[in-house]
């Protein structure tokens, strides 16, 4: 089954130029990103593709301001986040992005409900436990705790919550990487959904090259930069994908 591919019509809502990370110094320094040039559209679903150590994740924690850059710029809709402080990327984080990373961090002593609502009792404009929930086809487990829930429903949790602010732009990271290939499939059906219905910016960082027939476009990073681009004609929907 394909899906349309969107196509960009508006101002790219991130823009990065010349990206540069490094961790230490001298002999010992890391060099993560080596400049990396990127555009990202709205409502484009884009997966960036690399082995473990390529930049993908260092990439994806600038984007999101989890981390900031050691040279070059970032910017979202004209804001450079490259000089952004700590209390601006704060509320940046807060108010226009969701994370998805491999590893749910649920709190264990909560219900399905009650993760979600810790985003949903602190966004400007939150849809309700219930409803993201449902939007991840999670509408009969509300009241389930982790513990009660396998690994494919607690990352569908994971993405009602990042999604129950009504992010502009959501960023997962390897969201797939501790499931086996049918649960995977169900939690990229989830993203999918969220991108189809809600028009979000949806960005998955992954090794797995299958996931990559899903996307719009899809970015190849190698040794800390951009080494490919390519854009799918058509999409593949998640139902059919299988590793």
């Amino acid at each position: 089954m394909a899906l349309a591919s969107a196509t960009a019509t508006t101002e790219p809502i991130f823009r990065a130029r010349g990206l540069t990370k490094v961790y230490g110094s001298g002999e010992a320094a890391v060099h993560a990103l080596r400049g990396v040039d990127l555009a990202l559209n709205a409502g484009e679903f884009i997966v960036i593709l690399g082995p473990s150590g390529c930049g993908k994740s260092t990439l994806l924690n600038i984007l999101g301001g989890l981390d900031v850059p050691s040279g070059g710029e970032v910017w979202y809709h004209g804001q450079n986040l490259t000089h952004a402080g700590d209390a601006q990327l704060t509320q940046f984080r807060r108010d226009h992005v969701g994370f998805v990373f491999q590893f749910y961090n649920l709190i264990p002593s909560l219900s399905a409900r009650e993760n979600v609502a810790i985003v949903t009792e602190i966004a400007q404009n939150p849809m309700s436990p219930e409803e993201a929930l449902a939007l991840v086809g999670l509408e009969g487990r509300l009241d389930h705790f982790p513990a009660q829930m396998s690994g494919g429903e607690q990352q569908r949790v994971a993405i009602a919550r990042a999604i129950a602010k009504r992010p502009v732009v959501l960023l997962c990271d390897e969201p797939t990487g501790a499931l086996d290939s049918a649960t995977g499939v169900r939690v990229l059906q989830a993203l999918e959904q969220v991108n189809a219905s809600l028009g979000t910016t949806t960005v998955i960082i992954t090794h797995n090259a299958d996931i990559a027939r899903m996307a719009d476009r899809v970015l190849t990073m190698g040794d800390g930069r951009v080494v490919g681009e390519a854009r799918n004609a058509q999409r593949i929907a998640a139902e059919a994908l299988r590793w």
